[in-house]
C-alpha cells in the first residue's frame, strides 16, 4: 500500500510545473505574426527599392541625357544636361497650339517620396509600442503568471486531499464534504476570473489596435493612389522638351528655343512603383484581416482553461461583445503559447477528457488529477 502511495506522490509532483528559469519579460511577443510580417514589408520594401535606385544613380551618373546641337561643346552639352535636370519642365503646345508648360519635378523628388512613405508605415508600429504595448505586457505577465499558478494549485490541492482521505477513518463523509466544498465553490480562484472579467469592460488596448489598423490602411491606400496619381500623369512620358532661353542666354540666338532630353532612370522608376503599389494593394487584406479578428472570440484556450476548478467564463456565458481589451489579450495569449506552460498539460488532460467513455468522471483537473492518483476506488459513483 504504501508503494502506492509512493508512486501517487511522485506522480502528482511530477505534474507540478516547474518555476520559469527566467524572466518572462523578455521572451512576451508585444506583435502579432501577421502585424510583424506587414511592418517587414511595408516599411523594408521602399527602403530596399530606394536603396537601389540611389545605387543606380550614384553608379550611372547622370540621371538625363539632353540631344544638343552639334555646335555646342562638351562644357556646354554638360550645361545642357545639368540645367535640364535642374527645372524640369516639358515645353509643348496644346491643341490650339498655345505654349504650355508642364512640371516633372514629381520623378526627381519620386524615392525622397518613398522614404516618406516608409516613416509613414512606421508610425502605426509607435503608436502601437508606446501607447498600449506597456499596459498589455503587465496584462500578459500577470494572466501568464496566475493561468500557470492555478494549475499548480489544482495539483496542490489534490495532493492535500490525498492526505486528508488517507487520514480520514470514514472515506464516504470525505467524498461528502468534497461534493459540498464544489458546490460552494471553495476551489474557485476568484482573482484571475475576476480580472479577466474586468478586461471585458475596458476598451483602450482594442482603440488603439483598430486605430493601428486604420492608419496603416489609410496609408497603404493613400500611397497606391499616389503611385496612381504619377502614373496617369507622369510616368508615361520619358522624354520632353526643355528650355535653356533664360536669364544670360535668352537673347543668345544660336540657342535652339527646344532641346529634346530623355530621362535614363525612367524604367527603374516605373518598375519600382508598379512593384510597392502592387505588394501594398496585395497587403490590404491582410490589415482588414486583422482587424476583423477582434469580431469574434478566440474560445479554443478559454474551453481549455475552464478544467480549472470554477474557472467558467464560457459556461456561464460571461463573454459578450468581443470588441473589448480581453479579445486583444486573448489573440495574444495565443501569440505568445509557448510562455504558458500550463496550457499544454491542460490541453492533453481536455483531450483525454473526451476520449473518455464516463465523461462525468472528468469535469475539471483536479478529478483527472485525483483518478491518477487511485482515488476512483473510493469516490462513489453517481
Amino acid at each position: 500500500m504504501s508503494l502506492s502511495h509512493t508512486a501517487a506522490e511522485y506522480m502528482l509532483s511530477d505534474a507540478l510545473l516547474p518555476h520559469p528559469g527566467g524572466s518572462r519579460a523578455k521572451g512576451l511577443r508585444l506583435e502579432l505574426p501577421s502585424d510583424r510580417l506587414l511592418k517587414f514589408v511595408t516599411v523594408g520594401l521602399p527602403l530596399f527599392l530606394v536603396s537601389l535606385a540611389f545605387a543606380r544613380e550614384f553608379s550611372a551618373g547622370s540621371q538625363i541625357s539632353c540631344f544638343s546641337p552639334t555646335n555646342f561643346t562638351g562644357k556646354q552639352s554638360a550645361y545642357v544636361d545639368t540645367a535640364c535636370w535642374d527645372s524640369l519642365l516639358h515645353h509643348g503646345f496644346d491643341t490650339e497650339g498655345h505654349a504650355v508648360t508642364k512640371s516633372l519635378w514629381a520623378l526627381k523628388v519620386f524615392p525622397y517620396s518613398l522614404l516618406v512613405v516608409a516613416v509613414l508605415m512606421y508610425l502605426p508600429y509607435l503608436l502601437w509600442r508606446y501607447a498600449a504595448a506597456p499596459a498589455l505586457h503587465s496584462d500578459l505577465l500577470f494572466i501568464i503568471d496566475e493561468l500557470d499558478k492555478s494549475y499548480n494549485r489544482s495539483v496542490r490541492l489534490v495532493q492535500h486531499m490525498r492526505k486528508v482521505q488517507q487520514a480520514s477513518a470514514e472515506p464516504e463523509r470525505f467524498w461528502e464534504e468534497y461534493e459540498r466544498a464544489r458546490r460552494e465553490r471553495y476551489f474557485e480562484f476568484p482573482l484571475l476570473e475576476r480580472y479577466l472579467t474586468c478586461k471585458q469592460h475596458a476598451h483602450a488596448l482594442v482603440f488603439i489596435y483598430i486605430l493601428r489598423n486604420l492608419l496603416l490602411l489609410l496609408f497603404l491606400a493613400a500611397t497606391c493612389l499616389y503611385l496612381v496619381f504619377l502614373h496617369l500623369n507622369i510616368f508615361f512620358q520619358d522624354e520632353f522638351s526643355c528650355s535653356i532661353k533664360t536669364g544670360l542666354l535668352q537673347e543668345e540666338p544660336h540657342i535652339p528655343p527646344l532641346i529634346p532630353c530623355k530621362l535614363v532612370f525612367f524604367s527603374v522608376f516605373q518598375l519600382i512603383s508598379l512593384s510597392v503599389g502592387g505588394v501594398y494593394v496585395l497587403l490590404m487584406p491582410v490589415v482588414i484581416y486583422n482587424a476583423l479578428q477582434l469580431c469574434q472570440w478566440d474560445k479554443g484556450l478559454l474551453s481549455v482553461y475552464e478544467m480549472l476548478p470554477a474557472f467558467d467564463l464560457l459556461s456561464r456565458k460571461m463573454l459578450t461583445c468581443p470588441v473589448n481589451d480581453l479579445n486583444v489579450i486573448l489573440l495574444f495569449l495565443r501569440a505568445n503559447i509557448s510562455e504558458l506552460t500550463s496550457f499544454s498539460r491542460l490541453n492533453a488532460v481536455s483531450a483525454l477528457r473526451e476520449a473518455t467513455a464516463n465523461k462525468e468522471d472528468i469535469d475539471t483537473v483536479v478529478d483527472f488529477m485525483t483518478l491518477l492518483a487511485g482515488l476512483e476506488t473510493t469516490k462513489p459513483k453517481p
